[in-house]
């Protein structure tokens, strides 16, 4: 199961210990670490990005949902070194990314206070109890959630009241005349291009979502390939679950793209 982790421990030597144990836990196949930060609190409250690692940066590909996480954790502050800034909008698109809600990010916040130091990281895990060990072993608290697309009700609705409300617009202006038809007019142009932005960020999730997709099963069809005995085995397992998942994803993502498509030319 895709889940996010926040790991919060009292100081960065401990820190550095459970990024161990769950590179370990990798290794072995009890879970699949897909990216990993570390972020510090300080005495003001000033989240700072101290490590990050994963096939590839945070930010980027598989390390969207971490990246977006810790923008949310740190909030405006902390948004620099989180994927997007830290305004409404970036705000907004960092749920979507890390596939939370808020009061997954509050319970964490919680317990992140200054002077804390805590491990983001993305998983693929089959039982909560390796890890929980690993992490309690090491002094962390274990703040889990799986990850889901938290934002697709969002941008369906987002696009269905544009489309109306353009409808709603361009029937009144018919009816219109003189000064109220070209305030109409404007609004019609307004809402017109509303639509626009929510088509392109729903664009863009389709696409960040196939990426992040294709560079997980790439990097565990890797691992696979160098893994022997019971590792091997292990990932062999979820290598075929990540496929048969990326394909039913590929196939619904692709099916409303095509209906956002049709949305905006109706």
């Amino acid at each position: 199961m895709n889940r996010m982790l926040v790991v919060v421990f009292d100081n960065e030597t401990a820190a550095v210990a459970g990024t161990r144990a769950l590179r370990q836990l990798d290794a072995e196949a009890g879970i699949s670490l897909n990216a990993m930060g570390v972020i510090a609190k300080d005495a003001h409250g000033k989240i700072s990005l101290k490590q990050a690692t994963g096939q590839e940066p945070v930010g980027t590909s598989v390390g969207f949902g971490v990246g977006a996480l810790i923008g949310l954790l740190g909030g405006p502050a902390g948004a620099a070194v989180g994927a997007v800034t830290g305004t409404l909008v970036g705000a907004l698109r960092d749920y979507w990314v890390a596939g939370v809600g808020l009061d997954f990010v509050e319970e964490a916040e919680t317990f992140l206070k200054p002077g804390k130091v805590a491990v983001i990281a993305e998983i693929d895990e089959d039982w909560i109890t390796p890890v929980d060990s690993r992490m309690e072993a090491v002094g962390g608290v274990v703040f889990r959630r799986e990850r889901s697309e938290v934002a697709d009700a969002h941008f369906d609705r987002d696009i269905a009241a544009f489309k109306s409300e353009i409808t709603e617009l361009q029937s009144e202006f018919e009816q219109a005349s003189g000064d109220a038809k070209l305030k109409l007019k404007t609004k019609v142009a307004a809402a017109r291009h509303s639509l626009d932005e929510a088509v392109k960020r729903a664009k863009h999730r389709v696409e960040a979502l196939d990426h992040e997709a294709k560079g997980k099963l790439t990097a565990l069809e890797h691992q696979l390939s160098k893994a022997k005995g019971d590792v091997k085995t292990k990932l062999d397992h979820r290598v075929k679950a990540m496929r048969s998942a990326y394909q039913g994803r590929s196939a619904k993502l692709k099916q409303a793209w095509e209906l956002t498509k049709e949305a905006v030319a109706g």
